[in-house]
């Protein structure tokens, strides 16, 4: 199920550290190691005296703009690239006016028994768009008169066990970001400027993962079960990591990891009808290249990358500097008859840097610029190798969100419910590649209270589709946030996009998969929303 919390997580990591229970003064030795199951080395919490913390955060947003789904199966949750396989588009003349609204209850036990050494995290998510359903069994949906819809969602549900300073072992349902840092004690804005910034691997999922948070260095290691098919059988799908950093000095950081999918589900579980793999139909939905190969394959598929930071926090001085270069690599065989036979190999790469300047008085005063390259591939596995880049969304809805850009229909944003529908869905774009980026001007007219935004986005694509360009839009964007209170606001966001040249593709008279198969150009995109947000604790 489809789920974007990055909002609520940008808020609630802020104040994490925060909380009573994150704070550890000293207590007498005999007190503090009374009830100690695992080491000496974590003090007593004093004023953890609450042992069951409850936070929430809530979304309420209208939407104007000229994009909808036209098949009515979609009405309720849009997910997907714009234009896709999701019946996505837009127009000159139809208008979408919607309300919005989310709530994400987030409760957190941390017994005194266990000194502070073992808390339990539980998320959940209720989603509906005003007036859409009651009296039914669905997510997304739930608000139309009377209600009484089942429409809770499990988000996570993980154990944390902390063994001795520095280290934790996470168990369970957990968010899965490809960051080296720690997503339940970091703000969610240097997540996005990190590592890979969310754009392989950005979703929950469950597993086990260990990590070792030191003043210099960071390791992290986690098992992930992507899809258990049959117990009894090798038709499953996991996902395994390995990520290092280290400080190199005050302000810079440098780091490099190892993440490794297993595929033998055989297209098996997935979303709904839409299955996962590289064979899917959801690959195609979240914008990601889709394999042209029976879907009994197996596959394994690697991403061996190096990140590097500088300022991250965006404290030590006016200058941040962030990127990443990534390189995957693979081999898949198929079915044939009776026997597999080689397919394609994988060999792909992306590499992105981001430079932000804080010209004024808060870290709201700033100036930035994104850039991204994607490897593309002209003739896909026609000559058994894949030149373009693999993500997670070919086994997720999304599973990940590459949010942290600036943009907003180009690129996707974060101020979304249930419907998440950029061009740019995934950075392979399809397969054919993605060159481009973002500026951003930032400006507080009151410190911390009112804030205004003005951003533009464009990009290319390395590779052109039969009968277009390579040109796929330039946009416009901009917002003003008014601070109402502690962690409560009300934003108005607009975005417009010319679409380029790469939407001119037409593969018969019917268009082409890229232009949702319309006979004409489509309708270039606009949004217009208000939202309003609290985050309550």
């Amino acid at each position: 199920m489809y789920k974007i919390t990055i909002v609520f997580l940008a808020s609630l990591f802020a104040i994490l550290y925060q909380l009573p229970a994150q704070t550890a003064p000293e207590k007498p030795a005999a007190e503090a190691n009374k009830f100690n199951l695992f080491s000496n080395d974590m003090p007593y919490n004093a004023k953890a005296n609450k042992e069951f913390q409850f936070l929430a955060f809530f979304i309420n947003q209208g939407v104007n703009s000229n994009m909808f789904p036209k098949a009515s199966l979609f009405n309720g949750q849009l997910v997907g690239r714009l234009f896709g396989p999701n019946s996505s588009t837009t127009s000159d003349s139809l208008k979408s006016n919607y309300f919005e609204q989310r709530i994400i209850p987030f409760f957190i036990y941390q017994p005194k028994l266990f000194n502070g050494k073992a808390i339990l995290r539980t998320s959940l998510e209720i989603d509906w768009t005003w007036g859409d359903q009651a009296y039914g069994m669905s997510g997304n949906k739930g608000s139309a008169i009377n209600a009484d819809e089942v429409n809770i969602q499990t988000q996570n549900i993980e154990l944390e066990l902390i063994p001795a300073k520095n280290f934790a072992i996470n168990l369970g349902l957990q968010r899965l970001f490809d960051t080296p840092y720690n997503p339940y004690r970091t703000m969610f804005d240097k997540m996005a400027s990190t590592g890979y910034r969310l754009a392989y691997w950005g979703t929950d999922a469950v597993g086990i993962s260990a990590r070792y948070d030191g003043d210099y260095q960071k390791i992290k290691a986690g098992y992930y079960l992507l899809y258990e098919n049959n117990t009894e059988g090798d038709d499953d799908v996991f996902l395994t990591e390995l990520v290092y950093q280290r400080k190199l000095s005050l302000k810079w950081n440098a780091g490099a990891s190892i993440y490794y999918v297993r595929d033998r589900g055989k297209g098996q579980g997935g979303v709904s009808v839409f299955g996962e793999g590289l064979a899917s139909t959801l690959a195609a939905y979240n914008g990601a290249y889709v394999f042209n190969m029976q879907k009994d394959y197996k596959a394994d598929v690697a991403w061996m990358g190096a990140t590097f930071s500088r300022n991250p926090d965006f404290m030590l001085d006016p200058l941040q500097l962030t990127g990443f270069f990534n390189y995957n690599l693979g081999n898949v065989v198929s079915r044939v008859g009776d026997a597999y036979q080689k397919t394609a190999g994988i060999a792909g790469f992306a590499t992105n840097i981001r430079a932000a300047y804080r010209y004024g008085r808060t870290l709201n005063d700033y100036v930035s610029a994104d850039f991204i390259y994607a490897s593309g591939d002209q003739n896909g596995i026609i000559d058994k190798k894949y030149t373009g880049v693999i993500t997670g969304n070919t086994w997720g809805m999304p599973a990940n969100i590459f949010i942290g850009t600036g943009g907003y229909l180009l690129f996707p944003h974060a101020n979304v419910v249930n419907r998440f529908t950029p061009v740019i869905s995934d950075i392979s774009n399809m397969g054919y590649g993605l060159m481009g980026g973002t500026i951003n001007l930032a400006y507080d007219f009151i410190p911390n209270r009112l804030n205004a935004k003005a951003g533009t986005a464009m990009a290319y694509s390395p590779v052109k589709p039969q009968g277009g360009g390579r040109m796929l839009g330039t946009e416009i964007n901009g917002a003003l946030s008014y601070n109402i209170g502690p962690y409560m606001s009300i934003e108005m966001h607009a975005a417009y996009l010319w679409l380029g040249n790469f939407f001119d593709s037409q593969d018969d008279s019917h268009g082409s998969s890229i232009n949702g198969y319309s006979a004409t150009r489509p309708v270039n995109p606009y949004t217009v929303f208000v939202v309003y947000k609290w985050l309550m604790f």
